[in-house]
C-alpha cells in the first residue's frame, strides 16, 4: 500500500449517534498521518428521495460517488440488522457503478447488538463489496454493543480486543512505525 491516501469512508448507519458511524470515524484516526486527503460519505445525510429512486445525477449522490472514485482506500461502516448490513447502506451501495470498488483495498466495519450477526460481513457486505469490483478486501471488524461502551462526555470506549482487531486489520496499509499505539491515548467523542 502507498505511504500516503486518499480514504473514503461511508457510514450507513440511519443513526445520528450509532456505535458504527463511531467505529468507521475512529478507524480513521488510527490512519492519522496517512491520508493525504479524507472524505466521509454519511449516508442518512444524501437526500432521501434520490437514494429511493436510484438518481445517481442528485448533486449531492453525484459528490457522494464522486468521492469514492478517487478512494484508494473505502472503509465501510454499518450497523447489523436482521443478520445483514443497513438498507439505508444498499440503498447506497445500489446506485454505484459495477466496478465502483475496482483497485480500492476496503475495510468493512460492523457493529450489531451481540456475536451472534458476526458473520454478516463475510455472507451479506463482503459480497456485494465484491460485486462492486472490490478485490482487496481487508479482515473485517465487528464490534458488538458490549465493545463499545458510552462514554459519558460522548462518543464510545472500546475494549482492548477491539482495538487489538481493528488495529490488525489496519495493519496492511502501513508500516509499523506509523502505526498509532493502542495505548496511545485518544479522544473518544470522535
Amino acid at each position: 500500500m502507498q505511504a500516503t491516501m486518499h480514504i473514503t469512508s461511508i457510514s450507513g448507519s440511519p443513526s445520528e449517534r450509532s456505535r458504527s458511524a463511531w467505529l468507521t470515524q475512529f478507524a480513521l484516526t488510527r490512519l492519522e498521518g496517512v491520508a493525504t486527503r479524507s472524505e466521509h460519505i454519511a449516508v442518512r445525510e444524501l437526500p432521501a428521495g434520490a437514494l429511493l429512486n436510484a438518481d445517481a445525477q442528485d448533486p449531492a449522490i453525484a459528490r457522494a460517488i464522486d468521492a469514492l472514485s478517487g478512494a484508494g482506500l473505502v472503509i465501510v461502516g454499518t450497523p447489523i440488522y436482521k443478520a445483514a448490513y443497513s438498507g439505508l447502506l444498499k440503498v447506497f451501495l445500489d446506485l454505484l457503478p459495477p466496478d465502483a470498488l475496482r483497485g480500492k483495498t476496503v475495510l468493512p466495519l460492523a457493529t450489531g447488538g451481540s456475536p451472534a450477526h458476526l458473520l454478516a460481513l463475510d455472507y451479506a457486505l463482503k459480497p456485494v463489496l465484491s460485486a462492486l469490483g472490490a478485490r482487496y478486501v481487508l479482515d473485517g471488524v465487528f464490534a458488538t454493543d458490549a465493545q463499545l461502551q458510552r462514554h459519558e462526555a460522548g462518543g464510545y470506549v472500546p475494549d482492548p480486543d477491539l482495538l487489538a482487531r481493528l488495529d490488525r486489520a489496519l495493519q496492511p496499509l502501513l508500516p509499523a512505525a506509523r502505526m498509532r499505539s493502542a495505548a496511545e491515548p485518544f479522544d473518544c467523542r470522535r
